[in-house]
């Protein structure tokens, strides 16, 4: 089992990786703490916002509801609620603003039935069975020399990899449709809808970040595979 944890690989390929996914939680938490403390001209709360949004979008039915926690925001296409964190939810900061207007974004992707949208919830049950089931059977089928069973694993883990590049388009196609709607309805106006630009940029880059750290697991795991294969 060690030398799937500390072979040269994972210094080479996921060390690196996973550094960039650290950079990019530092760099979304400052964003957010920087734009939270700044509040919008036309005091509109978070919940508000995301009420209005959706009422003009004729989505009356979606609820929008408080949950604990800190940027914990989401949108659950299953009950069609959109959960806003308690940071978030009856603040009326630029951040607050442009989390809650992304989460609803999600909202509208759902109702037009967005293409990437609805892959990525098709594929959901499917990845989270390769993501528990990779690693053991990569580990079982290089311990026993089984060579199918090892690439099976890999297979299963490329399942997160193709999850987290769908999730890229989701997420760039929610914020593009925030700032679209935030401007023209006026609710951020220049610097302000700016500052919620930044946020949304600097929370996208978490999920690149996860993509490219998927994509090092992914290739570490093949080479040690293939390395086996050949030994």
């Amino acid at each position: 089992m060690p030398f799937l944890f500390y072979d040269s690989y994972y210094l080479l390929l996921v060390v690196p990786a996973m550094l960039l996914a650290l950079w990019a939680q530092s760099r979304v938490q400052s964003t957010y703490r920087k734009y939270s403390q700044i509040r919008s001209f036309r005091g509109m709360t978070a919940d508000q916002v995301a009420r209005s949004i959706l009422d003009a979008n004729g989505l009356t039915q979606v609820r929008v509801e408080r949950i604990p926690g800190n940027l914990t925001d989401h949108y659950d296409p299953r009950t069609k609620v959109v959960r806003l964190s308690d940071t978030v939810y009856g603040s009326s900061s630029i951040a607050a603003i442009g989390v809650a207007a992304h989460e609803v974004g999600h909202a509208c992707q759902h109702a037009a039935a967005y293409g990437p949208l609805t892959l990525r919830n098709a594929i959901i049950p499917v990845t989270n069975l390769g993501s528990r089931l990779s690693i053991p059977l990569i580990l079982v089928g290089l311990l026993l020399g089984n060579n199918s069973l090892a690439l099976l694993g890999v297979l299963l883990f490329s399942l997160v990899a193709v999850f987290q590049l769908i999730t890229l388009p989701v997420e760039f196609n929610a914020s593009s449709r925030a700032l679209q709607t935030l401007g023209s309805r006026g609710i951020l106006e220049g610097e302000e809808l700016a500052g919620a630009r930044k946020v949304l940029t600097a929370a996208a880059l978490t999920y690149v970040a996860a993509l490219v750290v998927s994509l090092a697991q992914l290739l570490r795991l093949t080479l040690i595979v293939g390395n086996r294969r050949r030994d």
